[in-house]
């Protein structure tokens, strides 16, 4: 069967669907993973959750058809955030997940992001699994299927692990009509938070606005209604609820290298010094300044939800997150990226630090810098474009290439790297002032120019 070579991703397989994801795609996805599983020798039961996206259902079905003609047993839990699914392979008596789909991409997307055991499958063992497809030799078998209801449970262990609030908090929710909806009311009730709440109700045609906390215009009614309430803090989910946005009392965007400081600087008073916080190369030079200031230890990795968790059960950290908004948690929790969670903790320490947002974060260094920018590039160039912007950029400056290129300036840094969900280049720039982040930006831009690249 000939399916698209490019939509299975360095995280997830993911694509359009109808055109490089289609219905057979699907069924030939549930066949090749249980094929990897069987070369693996895993055998059981697999949890099978999807966003609220309209092609989610059909895309379950023929999934599970793949799945269960290999002898699969499925537990479907329906439609549930993306972390719903990672806790049912902590909760349930199964032996890997798969969550049906397109995280913060377009309505017309969809894709797949695989567990097995409490892991995610990514890079070489996603390519593994194409590689069942096209040689076509699958396990023969007749699973069964049986739904299960797990929301009350998930939110009740979200709850239990944080506590009631210890003193009230207003709140506005924004879940942007994603699946973070499904889970926002009873969360909010369930801490005793007095909530307000916008975009809550689930629909993934996305009405309102995209639902990507990253994009400055999608949290512009949440800053509002912040504003209007008074509210001591503004949360927002992502599509599928695994990337948290932060808004300040202020009406502040708090971006998640800043969100991350609050974190470590919580777990690291609680549980220790000296244990490593780990982040991603597109955040803030106030993060490590801030994780050291705090008695961790900082360390720089690649973006990807999947290779943070390596990094994390590598340095048995306690804690990680990404500049998208990407939380991370081992301690007091099962090692996932959770909003819900996240949005949790975020609240009971504001509340048990009887100050506000705007006043935990007052000290930390002030730079200029940008947000996550996105530039188009197609895929089969954008690997190539960062390649050459290591090299051109190392004749003359230090560049940290863990992940992509992050060119140090001195006053500054500029990044480009190549998004592994997406045909583009993200790029973010910092500086200590905005005349200087101007022209380390221009130089930035000026450069891509020459390789055909506008930024």
């Amino acid at each position: 069967m000939a399916i698209a070579a490019g939509i299975f991703r360095q995280y997830d397989i993911r694509g359009v669907v109808g055109d490089d994801l289609t219905i057979e795609a699907a069924t030939a996805i549930g066949k090749g993973y249980a094929a990897w599983l069987a070369a693996h020798g895993i055998r059981g039961a697999i949890a099978v959750g999807r966003d609220n996206r309209p092609s989610g259902a059909a895309l379950r079905d023929a999934l599970v058809t793949g799945l269960t003609s290999c002898g699969l047993d499925v537990i479907d839990i329906g439609e549930v955030p993306t972390p719903t699914l990672y806790w049912c392979t902590h909760n349930l008596d199964v032996v890997g997940g798969i969550q049906i789909t397109g995280s913060h991409n377009p309505p017309e997307f969809n894709g797949f992001k695989l567990c097995v055991g409490h892991g995610s499958l990514h890079g070489d063992e996603i390519q593994a699994l194409y590689g069942h497809i096209k040689a076509g030799k699958f396990p023969v078998g007749k699973g069964n299927v049986r739904t299960e209801a797990v929301l009350d449970r998930y939110v009740a262990d979200l709850v239990q692990r944080t506590g009631t609030l210890s003193r009230p908090l207003k709140v506005v929710v924004d879940a942007g009509n994603g699946i973070g909806a499904v889970v926002a009311r009873p969360l909010m009730e369930g801490l005793g938070a007095d909530a307000t709440y916008i975009f809550c109700e689930s629909d993934g045609t996305f009405p309102n606005h995209h639902p990507d906390p990253t994009v400055v215009k999608n949290v512009q009614d949440l800053i509002r209604e912040v504003k209007r309430t008074g509210a001591d803090l503004g949360i927002a989910f992502d599509g599928d609820a695994d990337r948290i946005g932060l808004i300040a009392n202020t009406g502040e965007i708090i971006w998640g290298d800043h969100i991350l400081i609050l974190y470590a600087r919580d777990v690291l008073a609680r549980t220790g010094k000296g244990q490593s916080i780990i982040f991603d190369v597109k955040c803030s030079q106030a993060l490590p300044h801030e994780i050291e200031k705090a008695g961790g230890k900082a360390v720089m990795w690649k973006t990807g939800h999947s290779l943070i968790k390596d990094k994390m059960k590598e340095l048995h950290a306690p804690i990680a997150g990404e500049m998208s908004g990407h939380m991370f948690f081992t301690e007091g929790f099962y090692g996932h990226d959770d909003a819900p969670y996240g949005a949790a903790r975020l609240l009971r320490i504001v509340a048990d630090s009887g100050q506000s947002v705007h006043d935990l974060l007052a000290d930390v260094p002030k730079f200029v810098s940008t947000p996550e920018l996105r530039v188009d590039c197609p895929d089969e160039r954008k690997f190539a474009i960062v390649d050459a912007a290591v090299k051109h950029f190392s004749a003359t400056h230090d560049v940290i290439d863990v992940d992509g290129a992050r060119v140090l300036f001195g006053d500054g840094w500029g990044l480009v790297r190549a998004s592994n969900t997406q045909p583009i280049l993200v790029m973010r720039f910092e500086a200590l002032t905005q005349a200087r982040l101007d022209a380390i930006q221009g130089e930035f831009n000026a450069w891509l120019r020459t390789q055909g690249i506008v930024g």
